[in-house]
């Protein structure tokens, strides 16, 4: 497979190791697909109250906004990050999480998309709870409220994708394209005006996920890694039946050629394989391309030239 080729098909699988913005939109659409079979049993089931889908179902994936039933089901703090219930919430998420998304990982690397997500959907969950505790208006009626979807995590996305490169062009069609910050811009400002209306909580949980968007990015701006310890946790779960496996070393080949025309009497030049471009590549994925280094990119170049 020559170079241009596996450059495209890294592009275009599905499933691809280090994909993670296809991951989370598989994720959240099996999630949806499962409560929407349950719900389909529990209206098939003859003399079954529907209603009873929400309290049996909903309410224990969903996050609640009394503290008291929180405490007791604790894992809906992640699972309310990826349920649905409705279509329209699920395509609308999902639409804006695989635009922002690809952009954001093709700029910092795959590595940075769940921790980035995880924070989003953690930021609005505490300002959800906060405020349908805090204010009077909605404490009155805190056991009705709860909160479902993607929305938070994908606004924090939005926003991180939008702080990198906020001049990042859209449609080019339309007079030479319209600046991301504006596309966010519009976004951010049909969600602000939810907050006249009585899904407050809702609404003020989405801009809670588009702060920790922007803290993130302006994190990782001053080099610090907000997101390394899950990448550790996970590395330590994965390894944590095979102790005794280590991990490859891989090593790089240098072909070295002595020049007499004037110039240094050695020069080390990379051997280019479609391994060794395999490599840089798959490094691009997870860490962007600014993490290449300069023999790196030369070998990039040089297996670019070698295609034309």
């Amino acid at each position: 497979m020559s170079y241009l080729q596996a450059e495209k098909k890294k592009r275009m699988m599905f499933g691809e190791d280090g994909d993670a913005v296809m991951r989370l939109i598989a994720i959240n659409v099996i999630i949806f697909v499962i409560l929407k079979f349950i719900e389909i049993v529990f209206q098939l089931t003859p003399n079954a109250d529907v209603s009873l889908f929400k309290t049996n179902v909903l309410d224990w994936v969903g996050l609640p906004a009394n503290l008291n039933t929180f405490i007791t089901r604790p894992w809906v703090l992640l699972s309310h990050m990826i349920a649905h219930y409705s279509l329209w919430q699920l395509l609308g998420n999902m639409l804006f999480l695989w635009a922002f998304g690809f952009l954001l990982q093709d700029l910092v690397g795959n590595k940075h998309i769940v921790p980035l997500y995880f924070y989003g959907g953690l930021a609005g969950a505490v300002l959800f709870i906060a405020s349908a505790n805090l204010l009077p208006r909605f404490a009155a009626e805190i056991n009705s409220f709860s909160y479902l979807g993607a929305s938070a995590s994908v606004m924090a996305i939005a926003i991180a994708a939008t702080v990198t490169a906020p001049d990042y062009r859209v449609f080019p069609m339309i007079n030479g394209g319209i600046p991301l910050w504006v596309i966010t811009l519009i976004y951010v400002i049909i969600d602000f005006a939810g907050l006249a209306s009585s899904a407050f909580p809702h609404h003020l949980a989405h801009l809670g996920g588009a702060a920790m968007g922007y803290v993130y990015i302006k994190q990782i701006q001053n080099g610090k890694d907000p997101g390394e310890w899950m990448h550790r946790l996970y590395n330590w779960f994965t390894h944590l039946f095979d102790p005794k496996e280590k991990p490859a070393r891989k090593t790089i080949k240098k072909e070295v050629f002595y020049n007499t025309k004037g110039q240094q009497p050695f020069s080390k030049k990379p051997n280019v394989t479609q391994q060794r471009v395999d490599d840089i590549l798959d490094k691009i994925s997870q860490q962007g391309y600014q993490s290449l280094t300069q023999e790196e990119k030369d070998i990039l170049k040089k297996a670019a030239d070698n295609e034309t």
